[in-house]
């Protein structure tokens, strides 16, 4: 008996341990930091990746009691990867991607609700985002994102960014029509035979250039468009804007101003353009600004101007963000997300490091211009871009500045803006639509195909695939959207 009592007292003794050292091991875990895992895409630069383990490290452990990792995801490959490591449920807290797809990543269940997070940690990132900016990435009350740029937007996916210094050399001041493009390419090519033409096919301004109305695109990618003076939904590959592109492509193809490149690999447009070996891609206002840095690194000489094409039509904002943040709804750690884009927001302090480094090693500010101090990339400018906040190098003329603050102040906002369509219905449809517009009326637009032959079965197998249908449901709930907004 007294063996027995000896026996149960070191078993309790052994348990009261053991729980003691869980204790300690459960203060030390509660004691570490939570991470916030970013999928990014693009390549880590040397800098960069200094910079997240030492500067913005410290940063993260005293401001906010977290630590950021990156996950990079080389352009060409972002959105399958994205949609590959979300299936899976990878430990991924926070993205980027493309605003029109918003219907589509709700219903793939990779994007949270946020409107909880924003209130309890997204405050300060409301003073320099108004809310009406998130009604672009909110469906029925729910938000779902947060647009990812606060700046000028009107004419958005029509412009394109030219060479400007080859524009010139081959007798040329500006770009205003398709047909201006194609004497650019045309000249380029015997005076430049080093180059490789166009960087991209650039649709979406060709569109404008030769629509009898702006045609914004409004469900299912770049299948579905909207009329802005019928206020309409259409099927984008049966207006007559479509053929058009379409044709001018194909001549462009037959004459051997574009590549197989712009097809093939039509997602490293912007990689192409940054080589300094192409002639134009599809641009944005302040693109030039952007990409300038790294075409010069190629082509010193280089320097780049954006056109939008018909300048003399009307520009519509159709959006309140060209990209959106979502945290998705598996993310370990949505709290960790939505403070980490707090805090960005929270001072032009955090956002310029966050965007530049650190002052006075990466970064100067001289006459209230910022002097980059390296070449590297930090987080991208264009991706988290605030007005509020916003600096510009010292290269920038002065006009440029004065045309892109003053740029959205003649346009007309869109009777779609803030319209998401709910793909919920139309499911099926849709995959059976992307599949027939991917395979066979890209190859048609892009102009690497006959349209003439080609257009009649690609047309069979869309009506097949249910296009009338889809249309059909986009154009009630625009219907239902637009009623609702004008009660």
């Amino acid at each position: 008996m007294k063996r027995l009592f000896i026996l149960a007292a070191a078993v309790i003794m052994a348990i009261g341990l053991l729980g003691g050292c869980n204790s300690k091991n459960d203060a030390k875990d509660s004691g570490k930091m939570k991470t916030v895992t970013i999928l990014y895409p693009g390549d880590e630069s040397d800098r960069m990746s200094e910079f997240m383990s030492n500067e913005f490290a410290q940063k993260m452990k005293e401001d906010l009691g977290i630590k950021v990792e990156m996950v990079y995801t080389p352009w060409d490959q972002y959105w399958e990867q994205k949609d590959i490591m979300l299936a899976a449920q990878e430990p991924i807290d926070l993205y980027w991607d493309g605003l029109p797809d918003l219907a589509t990543i709700v219903n793939k269940k990779q994007a949270t609700v946020l409107n909880d997070l924003i209130d309890k940690y997204g405050q300060n990132m409301l003073k320099v985002l108004p809310k009406e900016q998130l009604e672009g990435s909110t469906i029925n009350g729910k938000i779902y994102g947060i647009p990812s740029a606060y700046a000028p937007s009107s004419g958005m996916y029509q412009m394109v960014c030219v060479r400007q210094d080859i524009l010139e050399a081959c007798g040329m001041t500006e770009i205003k029509t398709a047909e201006d493009l194609k004497a650019f390419a045309e000249k380029a090519k015997e005076l430049f035979p080093e180059m490789k033409g166009p960087a991209d096919p650039i649709f979406k301004p060709l569109t404008r250039y030769f629509g009898d109305e702006q045609l914004t695109w409004c469900a299912n990618e770049d299948s579905v468009v909207y009329g802005e003076k019928t206020n309409k939904v259409y099927d984008y590959y049966e207006t007559d804007a479509f053929k058009k592109v379409a044709q001018y492509n194909r001549q462009m193809y037959n004459e051997g101003l574009y590549t197989d490149d712009l097809t093939t690999k039509y997602n490293e447009r912007d990689s192409r353009m940054q080589t300094g070996l192409y002639l134009w891609v599809e641009g944005s206002l302040g693109k030039e600004n952007e990409i300038i840095d790294s075409v010069k690194a190629n082509a010193p000489d280089a320097r780049l101007k954006t056109y939008i094409l018909k300048p003399e039509e009307p520009r519509y904002i159709i959006a309140t963000g060209g990209e959106v943040l979502c945290i998705p709804e598996t993310a370990p750690n949505p709290e960790g997300a939505m403070k980490f884009v707090n805090w960005l927001y929270s001072s032009q302090d955090n956002y310029l490091m966050a965007l530049y480094g650190v002052k006075d090693k990466d970064y100067q500010i001289v006459d209230g211009r910022i002097k980059k101090l390296v070449n590297d990339e930090f987080f991208y400018e264009w991706m988290f871009r605030n007005k509020n906040y916003q600096l510009f190098a010292p290269s920038i003329d002065q006009s440029y500045i004065d045309t892109y603050e003053k740029w959205d102040n003649e346009a007309i906002t869109s009777n779609m803006l803030g319209f998401r369509f709910n793909n919920e219905k139309v499911k099926v449809l849709e995959a059976a639509i992307k599949e027939v517009a991917g395979k066979q009326m890209a190859p048609i637009l892009y102009g690497f195909v006959d349209y003439d032959t080609e257009y009649p079965k690609a047309l069979d197998a869309l009506k097949k695939a249910g296009i009338d249908e889809y249309v059909a449901e986009v154009q009630k709930q625009m219907d239902e959207f637009q009623a609702a907004k004008n009660k």
